[in-house]
């Protein structure tokens, strides 16, 4: 009797803790991203994203060999990518941070899917800061961070626990009077 009591009582102790590190385990769970615009820094290769975002589409100076950029003149979105000398993408950025040029007339961007630019978890530019939170958890690094004149928010998470062949680096700012994401940048093997 005197021994059973001993257990009911260990167990009413220890069933509580174990049940609090679980649900602490889950919240403190890492999680890391591959995806940016349906492409994976260090893996593809350029090929990949002149086969979903034509080449037709570049912007800007098409003599540079590791920059490539996509833009929506319309909205001031832009997809970057900066390559290897290998032509492996090495650095994603989408950003809606280049100034609005207004030239809505040109639609031609339909055909370069600016809503498929968003992570293999499903944030996108536009979204609430919360969303960003709750999709990859508290950052490694946060700050205020200055673009122009505009104030953001900055955010760091650091993959280096999910080994050499993942993308290392997720970059994502903020704009300070929305809280709404602004930039994405997901890098490999850093910035």
């Amino acid at each position: 009797m005197k021994f059973s009591l001993c257990i009911s009582a260990l167990a009413a102790v220890l069933l509580p803790a174990a049940w609090a590190l679980a649900q602490q385990g889950q919240t403190l769970r890492r999680v890391n991203e591959l995806t940016l615009a349906g492409l994976r820094p260090g893996r593809d290769a350029l090929a990949a994203a002149l086969k979903r975002y034509s080449e037709k589409y570049i912007s800007g100076d098409r003599a540079s060999a590791n920059v490539k950029q996509w833009r929506d003149a319309c909205t001031g979105r832009t997809l970057s990518l900066e390559l290897n000398s290998r032509a492996i993408i090495q650095v994603i950025t989408v950003s809606s941070l280049i100034p609005q040029e207004g030239k809505c007339e040109d639609r031609r961007f339909g055909t370069v899917a600016v809503q498929n630019w968003v992570t293999g978890r499903g944030l996108r530019l536009g979204d609430p800061q919360d969303r960003v939170l709750q999709l990859y958890g508290e950052p490694n690094s946060s700050g205020p961070s200055v673009n122009g004149d505009r104030e953001l928010e900055f955010l760091h998470y650091a993959f280096d626990w999910a080994g050499a062949d993942a993308p290392q680096v997720l970059e994502i700012h903020c704009a300070r009077e929305t809280g709404r994401v602004v930039e994405i940048i997901l890098a490999y093997p850093s910035l």
